[in-house]
C-alpha cells in the first residue's frame, strides 16, 4: 500500500538496517579495545569464578554446620562446628580478597583502554579536514569525549563482573539448590519463568529509553557548547531568552526520557522483589513440610532459604547492567561513527620531497565546489605567481577570495585541476611538508591558553626566546606585549580573552613570521586592526613580504597597495590581474574601489561641518 504510511515503513526499515550496521561497528570497536587484553581478561574471569565459588559456598557450609556441627556439639565434640565456622570465614575472606584483586585489576585495564580511546579520538578529530569540522557540530564532538566516554567507562568498570560474576552466581546457586533438594529446585525454576519474562520486557523498553537519554544528553551538551562559544553573538543580538527556551525544551526532553526510565524501574524492581519474596515463601513452605516429613534436614532448609534470597539479586544486577550496556553501546555507536569519518585531505602514499623551495605557485585549470550539490565556488582558473611576488586578492564578500587561500593551504583539495608549489602538486606532498612551506593567517587569530611566548612559538616550537621576541619586534607586537603584567610570559587565557582582537591578530602575525614559510597567506588578517596599529604593522609587513611569495586577502586598500600584483575576484573568477597602478589606469572594478577609498580618506581629513556651526554661519 502506497502513501505516507508506506513511506514511513520503508524509512523505518532503512533506519533499522542503519542501526544494525552501527551496532556491528560499535561492537567491532569494543572488540578492538578488548583484544590487547585478552589474556588479562581471561585471568580476571578466573578470579571472578573462584570468588563466586567461595561466595556461593557460604550457605552450604552453614547447612553442614547446622546438620553436623550442632549434633556433634551436643555430644561434646566441638570440632565439626569449629570447622564449619573456620570454613565459612575462610570462604568469606577468599571471596572478599579476590574481589579486591578483581576490582583493582579490572579498573586498571578499563582506565588504560579509555586512555587509549580518548587519545585515539582526539588525534583522529585533529586529522579530520575542514569539511568535517565545518559540518559536524562542535558540541557533538565534545559529547563524544565526555558523556559518551563516561557511559563506556561504566561498561568497562562493571561489565566483566556482571557478565561473568552474576551469571555464575545464578548458575552455581541453581546447581546447589537442585543438588540439595530437587523439589525446591523445581519451585525456583517455576518462579524463574515470570522473572525472566519481566526482565526481557524491561530490557526491551529500557533500551529505547536509554538511547533517548543519550541522544538528548548529547543535544543538551551541543546546545550549551555552541551558546557559550558564541556568547558575543548571543549578547549582541539578545538571544538569551530564545536560547533559554531552546535549552528548556531540550532539558525537558531529557527529563521526560529520564522519567520514563524511572517509571520502568518503578515497575520492574518492586515486581522482581515481590517474585523474590514469593520464591522465598514457597521454598520455606515446601521445605518446611519436607522437614516435618523427615525428608529434608533443617540445615539444608536454612541454606535453601538463603539461596532463594540470593537467587534474584543477580537478575536485578543483570537487568541494571543491560541498561549500562545499552547506554555504552549507544555511546560506542557515536564514537565509532566519528572514528569512521575519513578525511578527504590526506597524505600521499609516496610523498614527493620538496628541496630548495622558492615559492612559485601555479594554478592549472583549478576549479572547486564545497559540496557536490553546490555550484562551483571557484570557476576553472589558471594562474602563475613567480617566487617572491606579493599578490593581493580583492573582491566582494563571497566572491571566492578565501576559497583560493584555503585551496593553497590545502584545507580542501581542488575538485579539478592542480595547484603546484615549485612544480610539485600539493596533493603529492605530505601535510607536514606543506605546512612547513605554506602558512595561512586567518581573520580568526585564535590563541590557545598559555603564555604569549608559547602562542608565538607555535610557528616554530624549537625557537629560542630571543627568536620569539625578534618575531614580535618585526611587526611591533613587542610594544604592547612588554606592557602586559608578565610580558611574554603573560597567560592570554582561553581563546586569548585577555587581549583585544587587534592584539590577537598581531600575535598571530608574529607566530607566522617565526614559522618563516616559503608562502605566506594573509586572509583578512588585518581586519581587526585600528589605523595606528595597522600603520605600525605595515613596516613589518613590508620587511617580511619582500622576501617570500605572499598572498594578501583584504578589503582595506591600504594593505593591498603594498602588493606587486592585484587579482580582482568576482563570482569565483579572476576578472582583473595586474599591478595596482595598471589596474587603476584601466578604470575597471579595482579603479572604482581605489577611488572610493581615496574619497573616504579625503572625507576623513575634511569632515563636514557640524550642524550648530552651520547655524552660526547663517
Amino acid at each position: 500500500m502506497s502513501g505516507p504510511g508506506g513511506a514511513r515503513g520503508a524509512g523505518s526499515v532503512d533506519y533499522q538496517r542503519m542501526t544494525k550496521a552501527e551496532r556491528r561497528a560499535s561492537l567491532r570497536l569494543l572488540g578492538t579495545l578488548l583484544k590487547p587484553y585478552t589474556w588479562q581478561l581471561v585471568g580476571l574471569s578466573v578470579v571472578v569464578i573462584i570468588a563466586q565459588v567461595a561466595s556461593v559456598a557460604g550457605p552450604a557450609i552453614i547447612a553442614w554446620g547446622i546438620d553436623n556441627g550442632l549434633p556433634a556439639l551436643l555430644e561434646g565434640n566441638a570440632t565439626p562446628a569449629i570447622a564449619a565456622s573456620v570454613a565459612h570465614i575462610v570462604a568469606a575472606v577468599v571471596a572478599g580478597g579476590l574481589m579486591y584483586v578483581f576490582i583493582r585489576w579490572n579498573m586498571t585495564i578499563g582506565q588504560t583502554m579509555l586512555y587509549g580511546l580518548r587519545r585515539r579520538l582526539f588525534l583522529h578529530s585533529q586529522r579530520l579536514d575542514m569539511k568535517f569540522h565545518e559540518t559536524y557540530a562542535s558540541g557533538r564532538t565534545v559529547a563524544r569525549q565526555t558523556s559518551d566516554m563516561d557511559a563506556l567507562a561504566q561498561l568497562l568498570n562493571s561489565g566483566l563482573d556482571i557478565m561473568v560474576g552474576s551469571v555464575l552466581q545464578m548458575v552455581f546457586t541453581m546447581v546447589l539448590i537442585v543438588t540439595m533438594d530437587v523439589p525446591s529446585g523445581v519451585v525456583m525454576a517455576g518462579l524463574l519463568v515470570p522473572a525472566t519474562m519481566l526482565t526481557v520486557w524491561f530490557q526491551k523498553r529500557s533500551s529505547v529509553t536509554y538511547r533517548q537519554i543519550q541522544t538528548n544528553s548529547a543535544r543538551l551538551i551541543s546546545h550549551f557548547v555552541e551558546t557559550v562559544s558564541g556568547i558575543r553573538a548571543v549578547k549582541a543580538y539578545r538571544r538569551q531568552k530564545a536560547n533559554g527556551k531552546r535549552y528548556e525544551q531540550l532539558a525537558e526532553d531529557h527529563r521526560q526520557a529520564a522519567l520514563r526510565s524511572i517509571h520502568l524501574f518503578g515497575i520492574y524492581q518492586p515486581t522482581l522483589r515481590w517474585l523474590s519474596s514469593i520464591t522465598i515463601a514457597a521454598v520455606l513452605m515446601v521445605g518446611g513440610f519436607r522437614v516435618l516429613g523427615g525428608e529434608l534436614q533443617v540445615g539444608v532448609l536454612v541454606a535453601l532459604v538463603l539461596y532463594a534470597r540470593r537467587f534474584f539479586q543477580p537478575i536485578d544486577e543483570i537487568a541494571n547492567f543491560y541498561n549500562t550496556f545499552q547506554s555504552a553501546v549507544a555511546a560506542l555507536e557515536k564514537i565509532s561513527g566519528l572514528l569512521a569519518e575519513k578525511p578527504s585531505v590526506t597524505d600521499p602514499q609516496d610523498p614527493v620531497e620538496l628541496t630548495d623551495a622558492r615559492g612559485e605557485i601555479v594554478f592549472d585549470n583549478v576549479s572547486f565546489r564545497y559540496q557536490d550539490e553546490l555550484p562551483l565556488a571557484l570557476q576553472p582558473t589558471s594562474l602563475h605567481v613567480p617566487a617572491g611576488q606579493t599578490v593581493a586578492i580583492v573582491g566582494s564578500t563571497g566572491a571566492g577570495k578565501s576559497t583560493i587561500a584555503k585551496l593553497m593551504a590545502r584545507f580542501y583539495d581542488v575538485t579539478d585541476g592542480a595547484i603546484t608549489l615549485d612544480g610539485v602538486n600539493l596533493k603529492d606532498m605530505d601535510l607536514d611538508t606543506l605546512t612547513e612551506h605554506i602558512v595561512m593567517v586567518t581573520q580568526e587569530s585564535y590563541l590557545f591558553s598559555g603564555s604569549v611566548a608559547n602562542n608565538i612559538a607555535i610557528g616554530n616550537p624549537e625557537a629560542s626566546r630571543e627568536e620569539i621576541r625578534a618575531a614580535a619586534e618585526i611587526i611591533g607586537a613587542d610594544i604592547f606585549i612588554d606592557q602586559l603584567p608578565e610580558g611574554f610570559d603573560t597567560d592570554v587565557r582561553a581563546k586569548g580573552g585577555r587581549m583585544s582582537a587587534g592584539q590577537r591578530q598581531m600575535v598571530s602575525f608574529a607566530r607566522a613570521f617565526l614559522a618563516d614559510p616559503t608562502v605566506l597567506i594573509l586572509d583578512e588578517a588585518t581586519s581587526s586592526l585600528d589605523a595606528p596599529t595597522e600603520a605600525v604593522l605595515q613596516e613589518g609587513l613590508k620587511r617580511l613580504l619582500g622576501t617570500r611569495t605572499s598572498f594578501i586577502i583584504a578589503h582595506r586598500l591600504s594593505t593591498v597597495m603594498i602588493a606587486d600584483r592585484v587579482l580582482v575576484v568576482e563570482d569565483g573568477q579572476i576578472i582583473e590581474d595586474g599591478s595596482p597602478e595598471e589596474l587603476i589606469a584601466n578604470e575597471g572594478q579595482f579603479a572604482q574601489l581605489h577611488q572610493a577609498w581615496q574619497d573616504s580618506l579625503r572625507h576623513s581629513e575634511h569632515p563636514a561641518p557640524k550642524q550648530d556651526e552651520d547655524l552660526d554661519a547663517r
